[in-house]
C-alpha cells in the first residue's frame, strides 16, 4: 500500500513554489523580509536598467567596461537574494537609499575596471599632446 499523501519511493519530492518560503525568521519578520526583498530587487532593476542605458551611447571599450559592471552587478543581485535570513533583509536593506550602486563601486572589480578606464584616458591625451 502507497501513502498518497507524500511521494512514493523513487519518486522526486516537488519543488517548493518559492525560494522565499525558506526565509528563516518569526511569520511577521518573514513577511516584512519578503516586501523588503521585492523592492530590492526592483532597485537591482533599476540600477541595472541605467547601466544599460548607458552602455548603448557608449563606444566599445567603454561598453565592454560597462558589461562587466552588469556582470558584477549580477553576482552582487545573487548573493544579497540568496540571503534567507529575514533578519538581513530588515537589518540592511530597509531603507534602501543608493546601496545597489555603492556596493558596486566598493567592488575591487569596479575599483579595477575604473583605474583602467582613467588610465585609458590619461593616455589617450598623452597620445594627443605634441
Amino acid at each position: 500500500m502507497t501513502n498518497e499523501s507524500g511521494p512514493r519511493e523513487g519518486q522526486a519530492t516537488a519543488a517548493p513554489l518559492a525560494a522565499d518560503s525558506a526565509m528563516s525568521g518569526s511569520v511577521a519578520q518573514v513577511e516584512w523580509a519578503e516586501r523588503i526583498k521585492r523592492q530590492v530587487n526592483v532597485e537591482f532593476d533599476r540600477v541595472a536598467g541605467a547601466f544599460r542605458g548607458f552602455a548603448r551611447r557608449q563606444d566599445d571599450a567603454r561598453r565592454a567596461d560597462t558589461e562587466a559592471v552588469l556582470g558584477i552587478l549580477e553576482e552582487k543581485r545573487a548573493e544579497v537574494m540568496g540571503k534567507q535570513q529575514a533578519a538581513y533583509f530588515i537589518h540592511d536593506w530597509q531603507e534602501i537609499g543608493d546601496q545597489v550602486r555603492q556596493m558596486i563601486f566598493r567592488d575591487p572589480r569596479y575599483q579595477a575596471i575604473k583605474s583602467n578606464r582613467e588610465a585609458r584616458r590619461r593616455w589617450a591625451v598623452e597620445r594627443r599632446m605634441p
